[in-house]
């Protein structure tokens, strides 16, 4: 698509934090760079405070270059969205891509969106269609954000195919997750190892990113317990901020008297820390008990790390398509089993040519072209 477009964010962008807000940054800085007229708009509150479980809602990290992002949606204030449609229509835009991660957010998207002229195309860009943990009405939310797109992206095939079961009538781009162009470069991981504090003759394995339930991390830890994994001396290292009670899993390691062989931090891990974390490990393990689709994977592959992901088809994907790490069951035993497979040097070493070849096929510039794409077509 040549011609200059005007295209409108509506989600998480600075000075709000995470891997959503991250990537919509990314998305509007890659959309300018392919010469298209880009605003955001954000939120002023996202989340009530009774129903954020994690420290603080916002970045204290610098705001991305370029972007004209304005602090404009209430999430849960029906006389705010009326106001926004107002603002919206003002504006103009060719395209008004509402980001979708969460029921939460679909009567705000909803009150918005039935305000908005019919001229304007409105897209939903979906990180999850369905809830890790799903509640009852979530599928009469979803249906209510549906009834006023245009069409829907996603990022990833798995996510994709849910939204056209519920929505055959609509078009749907199945997209995927970008590798961030924006992290910083990979550095030894002697050198990474060296500024953790992290032993330099050992494997270590990864955990990184947000603490919920659905992310099996109980399943993962358990695995450090079992044959054959348990005589290996292997180290999981564990960083993220935890969305539930972080004593679940010190008394778990206590119990299971691993306290030698993990490593934890839950504390959320700014973009520097991300980089020596990765830089750091030998694996990353994601032995989700859920999932469509996941931001730790594009991190591991700019940073050239392999994976051990669960079989779910969100997950498995790339990972199969790209040979870039192993496929495990999910259960204690097998994560264990497989670990120590993946962690053999030969192993490890196989990986590394795929890596190589993944750049262009997952870069933001091909997602912003395709997405321009099949906007253009609706």
């Amino acid at each position: 698509m040549k011609d200059k477009k005007k295209v409108l964010l509506l989600g998480p962008a600075h000075p709000f934090r995470g891997g959503i807000a991250d990537t919509q940054n990314y998305l509007a800085q890659n959309l300018i760079a392919l010469g298209h007229d880009v605003t955001v708009y954000t939120f002023t509150i996202q989340y009530p405070k009774l129903l954020f479980p994690g420290k603080t809602q916002f970045s204290d990290e610098k705001a991305p270059d370029q972007l004209n992002i304005i602090r404009k949606i209430h999430s849960f204030n029906p006389f705010n969205w009326s106001k926004v449609a107002q603002s919206i229509n003002r504006l103009n835009p060719d395209y008004v891509i509402f980001r979708y991660w969460t029921p939460f957010l679909a009567p705000c998207w909803y009150g918005i969106a039935r305000g908005i002229r019919k001229t304007i195309k409105k897209i939903g860009l979906v990180d999850n269609w369905t809830a890790h943990e799903p509640k009852f009405w979530d599928k009469t939310l979803t249906h209510l954000f549906s009834s006023q797109m245009n069409g829907f992206a996603s990022l990833s095939t798995a996510v994709g195919d849910q939204i056209a079961s519920d929505n055959p009538q609509l078009p749907i781009w199945k997209g995927f997750h970008p590798i961030a162009d924006h992290l910083p470069k990979a550095i030894t991981q002697e050198k990474a190892r060296k500024a953790l504090g992290w032993p330099q003759d050992k494997k270590i394995v990864l955990f990184f990113g947000l603490i919920r339930k659905y992310k099996g991390l109980d399943l993962l830890i358990e695995a450090f317990s079992k044959n054959p994994l348990n005589r290996s001396g292997v180290i999981l290292a564990i960083v993220g901020e935890a969305y539930e009670p972080q004593q679940k899993y010190t008394e778990l390691i206590q119990k299971l008297n691993l306290n030698e062989r993990i490593i934890f931090d839950f504390n959320y891990a700014k973009t520097q820390k991300s980089c020596k974390v990765f830089c750091a490990a030998d694996v990353i393990a994601q032995t989700y008990i859920s999932a469509t689709q996941s931001g730790v994977t594009p991190l591991a592959y700019h940073f050239k790390t392999p994976l051990l992901v669960s079989d779910l088809a969100g997950l498995r994907t790339p990972i199969l398509e790209d040979q870039t790490g192993m496929i495990t069951e999910i259960n204690a035993e097998k994560i264990a089993e497989n670990l120590i497979q993946i962690l053999s040097d030969e192993k490890l070493s196989e990986f590394q040519p795929s890596f190589q070849k993944v750049g262009d096929k997952y870069s933001w510039k091909s997602f912003g072209l395709s997405l321009m794409n099949f906007m253009g077509q609706l």
